[in-house]
């Protein structure tokens, strides 16, 4: 083993033990906060994204894109088993999104774009952890809600429209469904979280309202 041969060998175990880091920084961050997608599944995608890199670099295809376009693809499908739908709500897309965007900062490191997998690492971090308290100020001056909301007849719509002018909420009116004796009507509402707060407070004792959820 000649020299040159020697001085690839170490850089491709300098990328690969930067994709590890890589992959060992962001899931520490994602479990930490008691994600879906943690500090195991991190590592192994940034690590398999840089070997795939290194793999198509070394076999010689002759367009490097189609396997970086293919771990893409793969990336995907992991993506979207993470993301999940439970009531109104649609949770796991940032994990989803951290996933492909790991992925990406493997493939840099695969490579040979140790900076920008450095770079593209901090970007994600700051993203992911101080970014965050932007994102609940954001939440917290314009929060939008899907209520639904179950009453005894059709003129407490009246009320309901009454209560989110008393709370100062933006509402639209998407749709009702009249069963038996309840009349349930789905509102898109906007406002402050102290204001949806103080809304669903009188949504609790108030005696028209037979059951509400959001």
């Amino acid at each position: 083993m000649n020299v040159y041969s020697i001085g690839i060998l170490y850089e491709e175990f300098v990328m690969i033990i930067l994709s590890i880091v890589i992959g060992l920084a962001i899931g520490a961050e994602r479990e930490y906060k008691g994600k879906s997608a943690g500090l195991r599944t991190f590592i192994l995608v940034s690590f398999g994204s840089c070997m795939f890199t290194i793999l198509s670099i070394k076999i010689g295809v002759q367009s490097y894109d189609r396997i970086a376009a293919n771990v893409i693809t793969g990336i995907g499908f992991l993506g979207a088993g993470v993301i999940f739908k439970e009531d109104n709500k649609v949770g796991g897309i940032t994990t989803a999104t951290t996933i492909w965007a790991t992925a990406s900062l493997g493939m840099c490191a695969g490579s040979g774009h140790l900076y920008l997998a450095i770079l593209g690492t901090i970007i994600v971090l700051v993203v992911l952890a101080f970014l965050f308290p932007l994102q609940r100020l954001i939440d917290d001056r314009n929060r939008v809600r899907l209520y639904k909301i179950s009453t005894a007849n059709l003129d407490d719509v009246a009320y309901c429209q009454q209560l989110f002018e008393q709370h100062k909420l933006r509402y639209t009116l998407e749709g009702q469904k009249n069963t038996e004796s309840v009349l349930n009507s789905s509102w898109t509402v906007a406002g402050k979280r102290s204001d949806h707060d103080a809304f669903t407070r009188e949504l609790i004792v108030s005696p028209k309202i037979k059951a509400f959820q959001f």
